[in-house]
């Protein structure tokens, strides 16, 4: 009976580690280019009373063993990179991928850390910056008087400005996606921020397009893959078998007084 009040804790644990995933992808619903997240469970250790095919003292052969289970484990956390949905901004500074890859964001500490959130801004200086003010990499800046970009589908980036009626052009960069062998093995960094990891592989570096390489989608935005009607099927589960469990430990509670009221 004690043994089965373990095992209920352990249970109770993974569902409530379930339901804090859940709230993180609910509270995310609107990040952009947040990718949800998916929890992976296995059972614990057995403990092994009788080998499967070992012998009785009559010498004969039992046809299977007894094993009693010590409960559930979370193994890991993975990211599930789906496409999200697409929203027409208008912003010239804003950019989606269609298919697999990431932008490069070069962090202050001068590593390389990658998203899928493609709102850029456009610093001070002209430079093409996220939210938080990291750079775009490689980095590339408005030249003096031009105002507005133009963003193709391999990456090529052009300034524009209108000069006596005329439209002149200049290209000031290319973009260049990163995707990765495994990316549900990328570390969360934050900010809609990823880094590699051992797991995830170095990542593959690329113009939109080629190699595999999804394609730019310039004034477009890609959304959160979060589904909100599945995570909330989730939380139900993640409640009732969290009220299960926790009724198990009630269960083995009231076995163990009916056992200790035995001797009176």
């Amino acid at each position: 009976m004690i043994r089965s009040m373990y095992t209920a804790a352990t249970g109770m644990k993974a569902q409530q580690f379930y339901m804090d995933m859940i709230s993180n992808n609910l509270s995310n619903v609107n990040a952009r280019g947040y990718k949800k997240q998916n929890v992976q469970f296995k059972d614990l250790m057995y403990q092994t009373i009788r080998e499967p095919g070992s012998r009785n003292p009559e010498g004969a052969m039992a046809p299977s063993g007894i094993e009693v289970g010590l409960g559930v484990k979370v193994t890991g956390t993975a990211r599930e990179f789906t496409q999200g949905s697409m929203a027409n901004t208008g912003n010239n500074f804003d950019m989606a991928i269609e298919g697999i890859g990431m932008f490069q964001i070069l962090t202050p500490d001068g590593s390389i850390a990658y998203t899928r959130d493609g709102q850029f801004q456009r610093s001070g200086d002209g430079t093409l910056v996220t939210s938080d003010g990291y750079y775009l990499y490689p980095e590339m800046a408005l030249p003096d008087g031009y105002d507005t970009i133009t963003v193709s589908p391999d990456g090529l980036v052009t300034a524009t400005r209108i000069n006596a009626g005329n439209e002149e052009n200049t290209e000031i960069g290319q973009i260049e996606l990163a995707r990765f062998i495994n990316p549900a093995g990328l570390r969360s960094l934050g900010s809609n921020l990823y880094g590699p990891t051992v797991s995830s592989g170095e990542p593959l570096v690329g113009k939109p397009g080629q190699d595999g390489n999804g394609k730019v989608m310039q004034q477009f935005i890609e959304e959160s893959n979060v589904d909100m009607v599945d995570e909330m099927v989730g939380m139900i589960s993640a409640q009732r078998a969290y009220e299960i469990v926790s009724k198990s430990i009630t269960v083995s509670e009231e076995m163990m007084q009916t056992a200790t009221n035995l001797k009176r």
